[in-house]
């Protein structure tokens, strides 16, 4: 068959602006009935601004869509769902009181004598998800459940819109471990094989290497181009997503080496022996001035709680911490914050940006929090404050004053970083800050950590990939089922590895 018959989504000359911002500039995009294909691109590339306008969110100032040959002007989800275009957004957006089962058929209940048939629902909802791999209580409450399920039920509800033939997943591995993730990929391929097409957008370039077909790369709201998988690189992939040499990546090495010159010889953070039942097993751990602690593991292996209870969100059930000798009696936010500790969380939309706010009043919270409400910083402060860290950061924004929520999500996440910087912490927390955004972003995350490293700062970096933890870190602690259980200096991924999975 020819291209043209082949092809149920094409998307041509798309444009579209955003206040002073173009998000679009003449983007073509083509989707071909049965693939996989990748949609990849920095902060900022206009990969979600696509999205949004082929599921009906946004609509464009120019440009043609045909859905199997057909002009169409798509106006609103519903309008692209009857078109058999379903979606998982990067950020998912679900109904936390209600249950697993509720949500994954929520406007689609089977329904008995002019009621819901709540077995039926909770019968059918479990086979969806069996065919994700996943087997679980469907009647529980969503909010209950982690990250990771929720990943999961949004997947499984995307799936279930009726007669899908074009499915959208915005970063739909970023919760997921890696088993998750293999069963994620075993379903694409057997949707890929009865003829769905698959839009993924992924920051894991080797996830698009696995499972991908073709690759779309955008850059600055502009097409770079499209290529088949087999014949792009990966040094290639990455030259044309960020425009600019690799060479400043290879210089992690050298720049985290010469950051260790840096770190003092004693510990000002101790933790030992350090617990709280039923969320993370005993452990110790010493923090030193201008060292960078990775934490490596899987999904749910303790990282984020060992987060937790350094920041004072949850309290400790056993052992000790101490700060410069004084052992912690009182465990709270806003007492970690007057003792010099931040943690930026690892769910941004929930835990982190406050959307309908500024990114000056964002930026400017903690510290505004830790004076109390009833010292409040003078507005020609707060500006200045806020410029510094949009140009420190490299913030893409049109002004301070901008609604944070308008920003990308890389953008969003160097606001949250912001935040805590303005507070001049002593203990920097980083929990997975790199998630869901573009290489060139991370790179400079990961410089920005070294260099606060150098500063004299002790940070703690929380990442899935490990790559990102060996090149940042400068002590890496390995979690495993809630337990600390290694701890490597010079590190080794393969060791790592071994550690991580418990051989």
């Amino acid at each position: 068959m020819s291209e043209t018959v082949d092809k149920i989504v094409n998307m041509e000359g798309i444009c579209k602006t955003f206040l002073s911002v173009q998000a679009l500039d003449n983007v073509d995009f083509s989707l071909m009935k049965g693939e996989i294909h990748a949609l990849v691109g920095e902060n900022g590339a206009g990969k979600s601004t696509l999205i949004k306008i082929l599921t009906g969110v946004e609509q464009p100032d120019a440009g043609v869509i045909l859905i199997n040959g057909q002009k169409e002007a798509i106006r609103s989800t519903q309008n692209a769902q009857a078109l058999g275009i379903s979606t998982v957004y990067q950020e998912v957006n679900l109904c936390p009181h209600l249950s697993v089962a509720e949500n994954i058929l929520i406007g689609r209940e089977p329904h008995k004598f002019g009621f819901i048939d709540r077995k039926a629902m909770d019968a059918g909802a479990r086979e969806i998800l069996r065919g994700l791999g996943v087997d679980m209580d469907v009647t529980q409450q969503l909010g209950t459940c982690s990250v990771a399920v929720q990943q999961m039920a949004a997947i499984a509800r995307a799936l279930e819109i009726a007669n899908a033939k074009v499915l959208v997943l915005d970063e739909p591995t970023s919760s997921l471990d890696a088993n998750e993730t293999a069963q994620l990929f075993t379903v694409m391929r057997r949707l890929k094989g009865e003829g769905v097409s698959i839009i993924f957008i992924t920051h894991f370039l080797n996830q698009i290497y696995e499972v991908a077909d073709r690759i779309t790369v955008l850059r600055n709201g502009k097409l770079v181009g499209t290529y088949d998988v087999k014949s792009l690189s990966r040094f290639e992939l990455i030259t044309k997503m960020i425009g600019r040499s690799l060479v400043e990546y290879d210089e992690m090495v050298n720049i985290k080496k010469e950051s260790r010159k840096f770190i003092k010889s004693e510990a000002w953070l101790k933790a030992e022996q350090l617990s709280r039942a039923g969320s993370v097993e005993p452990f110790d751990l010493n923090l030193r001035e201008g060292e960078v602690v990775g934490l490596a593991g899987l999904l749910g292996s303790g990282r984020t709680e060992i987060a937790q209870l350094l920041f004072g969100i949850d309290n400790p059930t056993g052992g000790t911490l101490s700060i410069d000798g004084a052992k912690i009696e009182d465990f709270a936010p806003l007492k970690s914050i007057g003792r010099g500790v931040a943690l930026c969380p690892e769910d941004r939309k929930e835990s982190g940006i406050i959307g309908d706010l500024t990114v000056r009043e964002n930026i400017i919270l903690a510290m505004q929090a830790g004076l109390g409400w009833f010292r409040f910083l003078k507005k020609q402060e707060q500006y200045e404050i806020a410029d510094r860290y949009i140009k420190l950061l490299n913030i893409a924004t049109p002004s301070a004053d901008q609604q944070v929520k308008n920003l990308s999500g890389g953008n969003q996440q160097k606001v949250i970083l912001a935040r805590w910087l303005a507070t001049n912490p002593r203990l920097l927390i980083l929990d997975e800050p790199t998630r869901g955004i573009d290489v060139g972003a991370k790179a400079e995350i990961q410089k920005l950590v070294l260099s606060l490293a150098e500063e004299g700062k002790s940070c703690v970096f929380i990442s899935s990939e490990l790559e990102e933890v060996l090149r940042t870190s400068h002590r890496v602690a390995v979690m495993r089922e809630r337990k600390m259980v290694a701890e490597f200096t010079d590190e080794s991924g393969d060791q790592i590895m071994q550690a991580i999975a418990g051989s």
